[in-house]
């Protein structure tokens, strides 16, 4: 696996990476498990959603918060003060591979093993709850194999699949700015939604504090998969693997796992 270590970009941008990650594994290419971040802040929108039903779009236009959809599913996300990740995989993949379901358990076993070097108590979600009036937003429910601490969502996820495929991204919430999404919905009531996505999430700032980096969350993956990966940084990163031959670093990564 590569492990990339992006930094941070405004919400169009990071979807356009995720975008090509898919296209790469859809060719051929090794899985890659992407961390980022959002700067500007910004939403995200499930792929199914439609923005002018879902969001306030002339209130986002006036307060500056750009917004994208995403090639995955699920609903809406206010990107702040959080670790993001996606992982894309041919869907033939021995490790990262396979059925929808074990796509998923799999990339959330690793978050959450991950999460819990940093000593914070993630879980998976045994089943699928959500919360009454939970609307358009992803953190007032939480999908079976979601990744839970003291029984409220920690990390939103979210998967695509294509024919030879999959891109799974997520989100670990660090502190409250996801709260925000209550006032850019369209036709809800901003402080019931903020009190119920509240009450239904938690965030791993209660056990790390602020403004954690996200090499340290690159670290505990990196330990967690045990050598197992080729780690790249920023603009190192994007240099590799946007190149259109992908067999260049599927060599490289085979060079490292040996």
């Amino acid at each position: 696996m590569i492990l990339w270590i992006d930094g941070s970009h405004a919400p169009e941008e990071n979807m356009r990476r995720d975008a090509m990650l898919l296209a790469n594994a859809e060719a051929g290419a090794p899985p890659v498990l992407r961390l980022f971040s959002f700067h500007p802040h910004g939403i995200t929108l499930g792929a199914r959603e439609h923005p002018e039903d879902t969001l306030d779009l002339e209130r986002c236009r006036r307060d500056g918060i750009p917004w994208a959809v995403r090639p995955t599913g699920g609903r809406a996300i206010f990107h702040a003060e959080e670790w993001t990740y996606s992982l894309a995989a041919p869907i033939d993949d021995r490790a990262w591979g396979g059925t929808q379901a074990e796509a998923y358990r799999r990339a959330s076993a690793l978050v959450a093993a991950s999460l819990g070097r940093l000593g914070i108590p993630a879980t998976m979600a045994l089943s699928q709850r959500r919360a009454p009036g939970a609307g358009a937003a992803c953190f007032a429910s939480a999908a079976r194999h979601e990744i839970e601490a003291h029984g409220r969502k920690l990390v939103g996820s979210a998967q695509r699949r294509t024919r030879r495929a999959l891109l799974q991204q997520g989100s670990v919430l660090l502190g409250d700015g996801h709260l925000r999404l209550a006032d850019y919905l369209r036709g809800v009531d901003p402080e019931l939604v903020r009190l119920r996505l509240a009450a239904a999430s938690i965030h791993a700032g209660t056990w790390l504090g602020p403004e954690v980096p996200l090499g340290r969350w690159g670290d505990a993956l990196e330990n967690e998969l045990g050598g197992r990966a080729w780690r790249l940084e920023g603009a190192e990163g994007l240099f590799l693997l946007t190149l259109e031959n992908p067999g260049f670093y599927t060599a490289a990564l085979t060079q490292v796992e040996r």
